[in-house]
């Protein structure tokens, strides 16, 4: 069953002779499940491709649906509670709040959302981050490994339908790099998580069930593995 559903998204920048098309008809469908790779060049349009997934910019034209709500078709206020509420977002460079600690970081949309703090959760997702011994900790304390795993702890925790990253290892060393792929891995295997992930990196794409290729803003391969 797709969770997810891209028709014909096309984003242009600018106007007349200067504009610039990021996106070119672009369709896809992602089941429930599924842990796929997006995968281009600088520039190929699939860092505005996971963007317009996440409600965080629009389309020129097309639409997306996530379990079949029109994500554009919300107002900014109902657009804010759905991406809250649904999707997870991890960055490159983690967007942590920095007076926070690791508990309040992880905890903090579902606090926005009126929720109680589930401490039998918060405790099992540190430990799964492997964070026990620095929960007290603010981000400035952590390692860059260590913030990307909070950043995946706070889009676990709420439990979204659909965990979007973008290039969450580009800015972390080797090993760091292989604990948050493992990490992620392990999410969509034990968790069931649907995972889109952006990166640059061929090794990295690899390690999904499936990887869509963009190139000048069109998706040149879409290949299961």
């Amino acid at each position: 069953m797709a969770i997810l559903e891209c028709k014909k998204l096309t984003k242009v920048y600018g106007k007349d002779d200067s504009s610039v098309k990021a996106l070119d008809h672009v369709s896809f469908a992602v089941d429930e499940g599924e842990f796929v790779s997006i995968i281009g060049t600088s520039g190929s349009g699939k860092s505005t491709l996971l963007h317009i997934i996440g409600g965080v910019d629009k389309p020129t034209d097309g639409k997306v649906f996530i379990e079949n709500e029109d994500l554009h078709a919300l107002k900014e206020d109902a657009l804010a509670v759905f991406r809250r509420r649904n999707i997870g977002l991890v960055y490159q460079f983690y967007n942590l709040i920095p007076v926070l600690n690791i508990d309040e970081n992880i905890v903090l949309p579902s606090l926005l959302d009126g929720n109680d703090i589930d401490m039998a959760k918060l405790d099992e997702i540190v430990e799964y981050l492997g964070l026990t011994d620095r929960r007290s900790h603010t981000p400035s304390q952590l390692s860059g490994g260590q913030q990307q795993r909070v950043s995946i702890g706070r889009a676990l925790y709420s439990e979204p339908k659909l965990l979007l990253c973008d290039e969450p290892t580009g800015n972390l060393d080797s090993k760091a790099s292989e604990d948050i792929i493992r990490l992620l891995k392990e999410s969509n295997e034990s968790r069931k998580q649907t995972i889109l992930l952006v990166t640059h990196d061929p090794d990295i794409a690899q390690q999904a069930n499936r990887i869509i290729t963009i190139s000048d803003g069109r998706i040149a391969k879409d290949e299961r593995q």
